[in-house]
């Protein structure tokens, strides 16, 4: 006998491997299926912004929404020492890219003038003392700064503590800089 709040549905003593095939054919038909065009059209977005195609549906499937902004830290970028210039391979992977938002988040002492261009922006990045509330705020101003949603910013980097600024900023997500400056390679 069912009981209030019972939706009739069968019973979960069935055997595991009906519920399992079940359960994954439902899920199945929830999945979008997406037209070859827009496909086309995101891998092309993919590329423009340097991403592996995996990284960027997955982006668009959280968020929900393109990404147009880039933050780059230091690390990421193989800056490591001042006087330190962009390799010229890194130099011609940012000039490369389309209708993005290219923004560096440059630790110090080095100097974020340094990277502009081929950088649009650089700033100076959160101090490894700052708390959690000061790392927020900067990289929030940051992104703020430049005009843009905090989703629509995908964070390049390369230790914990920069994968800890998307997480503080509510940015889209955080690629490492060696995983993003191979896709292309």
């Amino acid at each position: 006998m069912s009981g209030i709040g019972h939706n009739r549905g069968p019973e979960l003593d069935a055997p595991v491997a009906w519920r399992r095939f079940a359960w994954a054919r439902a899920r199945e038909a929830l999945l979008p299926v997406l037209p070859i065009e827009v496909v086309r059209l995101r891998v092309k977005r993919a590329q423009e912004l340097g991403l592996p195609y995996r990284s960027y549906a997955g982006i668009r499937a959280a968020t929900g929404r393109d990404v147009i902004g880039l933050l780059f830290s230091s690390n990421a970028l193989a800056v490591l020492r001042a006087g330190q210039t962009l390799s010229q391979d890194r130099r011609d992977r940012l000039a490369a890219l389309i209708r993005v938002d290219r923004t560096g988040v440059v630790h110090l002492p080095l100097d974020p003038a340094a990277l502009v261009p081929p950088l649009d922006a650089a700033v100076a990045a959160p101090r490894f003392s700052d708390p959690w509330p000061a790392m927020r705020d900067r990289i929030a101003a940051t992104i703020r700064a430049r005009g843009l949603p905090a989703d629509a910013c995908l964070l390049i980097g390369e230790t914990s503590l920069e994968r800890d600024w998307a997480e503080a900023g509510r940015m889209a997500g955080f690629l490492s800089g060696a995983r993003y400056f191979a896709a292309s390679a």
